[in-house]
């Protein structure tokens, strides 16, 4: 078996053993595990917008009006054509579309770590990045897979040279998920860096310029299209989205909501959710800092950072900010390299992380799922 095929592997063991957990429990709590994964929260929006298109709203008084609008359209295209396709209904579309999405997203992570640091942190990535409090998300009928296999594969073709796929990617990035745009400033941004320095190489910059412009061009276009035709359609061009978005109590506030979850969790105490958003929150910022001190490359950076500053600064439901922050997969490069650190010196210490880690994240998985109802 090649190293990628085992790194699959190990993956699709990680996120076995959680599937296996989360049916136990659930059946115990007379509850359907295949639902509470297929048809949970924004599963139920995503598998309405594939049925039946945009144009579902919901009123809740004058101030709260959630339209199918805020989400964003490539993951029901995705479920629709797997539906038209195949003879299943739309729930097993979406959780096809999002374990095949989750397995691609793999090899990406897997592909990434393995070039910059062997094919030991490139397996240990992945295993890791299955094994979050969050990753139970991973195996629903939710985005996050979507948007996270077209962000690995896209960073990869950004560091192999490839700028045509890495734009084209980032731009599937951006019908995916409005943080999809964390993708095209990655893009963008690398773009630049090479652009600059190619004025000092103008022979080499001659031969790569139209691939790089047209990269660079790709790579914000999906966002801004579904943007701008949300736009036309509310009558609102411009700000159209962001008033959707509002609807839903999410816009960007520079954290003001954020400290008032924390205010609430220190005087209340009372939400495991919410102290576990807290911890993966602070957990992410920190292994920016070290992702910046292994001077990691600037398109992980600038994709992480960015995944990182709309979740911090974001107003909404708090508790799903790590789920926000999946694909911010750079984040666990440090953690991936002690691991493999670790195996080498003392493999017995490694088996015992990787344990503790399935156990919380199997056990907070189901918790999730069947005890809270909390929107994740």
């Amino acid at each position: 078996m090649s190293p990628a095929c085992a790194a699959l592997a190990l993956f699709a063991a990680t996120r076995l053993g959680g599937a296996v957990v989360l049916a136990v429990a659930s059946r115990a709590a007379g509850k359907e595990p295949l639902t509470l994964l297929g048809r949970t929260w924004d599963s139920r929006w995503y598998l309405g917008i594939a049925a039946d298109g945009y144009g579902r709203t919901l009123r809740f008084g004058d101030d709260v009006v959630q339209s199918d609008l805020a989400f964003f359209p490539l993951y029901p295209a995705l479920v629709r054509a797997v539906g038209t396709v195949l003879p299943v209904d739309g729930m097993t579309a979406g959780l096809l579309v999002s374990w095949l999405a989750a397995a691609v997203a793999a090899c990406g992570l897997y592909a990434l770590g393995a070039r910059l640091h062997g094919r030991a942190v490139g397996t240990a990535l992945v295993v890791v990045w299955g094994l979050l409090p969050h990753s139970v998300v991973l195996s629903m009928a939710y985005t996050e897979p979507v948007l996270t296999a077209c962000a690995a594969w896209s960073l990869h073709a950004v560091l192999t040279g490839r700028w045509v796929w890495a734009g084209a990617l980032a731009c599937l990035a951006g019908l995916a998920r409005p943080n999809g745009i964390a993708v095209a400033a990655a893009v963008v941004t690398a773009a630049a860096v090479e652009l600059w320095r190619g004025r000092r190489r103008p022979a080499r910059a001659a031969r790569r310029l139209h691939r790089l412009w047209t990269g660079a061009a790709l790579a914000p276009l999906g966002w801004t299209a579904y943007l701008l035709w949300v736009g036309h359609r509310t009558g609102d061009p411009l700000g159209g989205y962001f008033a959707v978005q509002r609807g839903w109590g999410s816009r960007f506030d520079f954290g003001q909501d954020a400290v008032g979850s924390v205010r609430h969790l220190v005087l209340r105490g009372d939400r495991l959710d919410v102290a576990m958003s807290l911890l993966a929150v602070a957990a992410a910022a920190l292994l920016y800092v070290l992702l910046l001190l292994d001077r990691a490359p600037l398109p992980l950076l600038v994709h992480s950072g960015v995944l990182l500053l709309i979740a911090l600064g974001g107003a909404g439901f708090f508790a799903s900010k790590p789920r926000f922050l999946l694909p911010a997969f750079p984040l666990l490069l440090p953690l991936a390299q002690a691991l493999v650190r670790t195996a080498r010196a003392r493999p017995w210490h490694a088996t015992a992380v990787v344990g503790a880690l399935a156990g919380l994240s199997y056990a907070y998985g189901a918790y999730l799922l069947i005890l809270t109802d909390t929107p994740l």
